[in-house]
């Protein structure tokens, strides 16, 4: 998973003791990491499994992205990235296979190519044995419409809180190494970015814990 981690970025003291704390108590245990667009949620998940190593593996919210041909149908392609522009459904199918995965069988889980800007089938390979699955998405905790019941498919939630004028600084650099000139870049960011990160702060309250990140980067 590539989440344009930082040089020397480390993890937030505590996350490791109470994802180890999380696999003690024993069977398969699912982690949410949520928060707003450029928060670090990414990175956080990124550097909790790498200490982790065969304890944990990440399976991200964005490779429930619907396809550009199907936003196009639904004319939701302006506002990729919000609520309704994922396969909320699918996604907590897929929360509920993990959680009740089979000690035989490997699940296969999609990945988010922000170079192409489609989502991978079957990208990511999920073996029984491994007791902590993290997933991070933005839509985590939201209380409203199917989402919903999103937030009870996890055993913790976290959220992973950074300030705006770094979250737009990191999302502005993110859409320009991905082809935006920054005009482009700034128009999305107030457009689209902006809508969902108020809505996704608005139901922070449901978290287990909020992480304060000054690293902010990726997701």
């Amino acid at each position: 998973m590539s989440t344009d981690m930082p040089a020397g970025a480390r993890l937030p003291e505590g996350l490791l003791e109470h994802a180890q704390a999380l696999i003690a108590r024993g069977g398969r245990r699912l982690l949410g990491i949520a928060g707003t667009p450029g928060s670090g949620k990414s990175t956080v998940a990124a550097l909790l499994a790498e200490a982790l190593g065969e304890q944990a593996v990440v399976v991200p919210m964005d490779g429930f992205h619907l396809a550009n041909r199907e936003l196009r149908r639904l004319q939701r392609q302006s506002r990729k990235g919000a609520a309704d522009t994922f396969d909320v459904f699918g996604y907590q199918a897929l929360l509920r296979r993990l959680r009740d995965q089979p000690a035989e069988e490997t699940v296969y889980a999609p990945f988010f190519d922000r170079e192409l800007e489609e989502s991978l089938a079957s990208a990511i390979p999920v073996s029984a044995q491994v007791p902590l699955i993290i997933s991070e998405g933005n839509y985590l905790l939201l209380g409203e419409g199917p989402w919903q019941q999103t937030r009870a498919l996890f055993d913790a939630c976290w959220y992973v809180d950074v300030d705006a004028a770094t979250r737009r600084r990191q999302l502005v650099a993110r859409h320009m190494r991905y082809g935006r000139t920054q005009a482009e870049a700034e128009a999305w960011v107030d457009s689209t970015d902006e809508p969902n990160a108020r809505s996704i702060e608005a139901w922070r309250a449901r978290a287990d814990r909020v992480i304060p990140w000054g690293q902010a980067t990726g997701g």
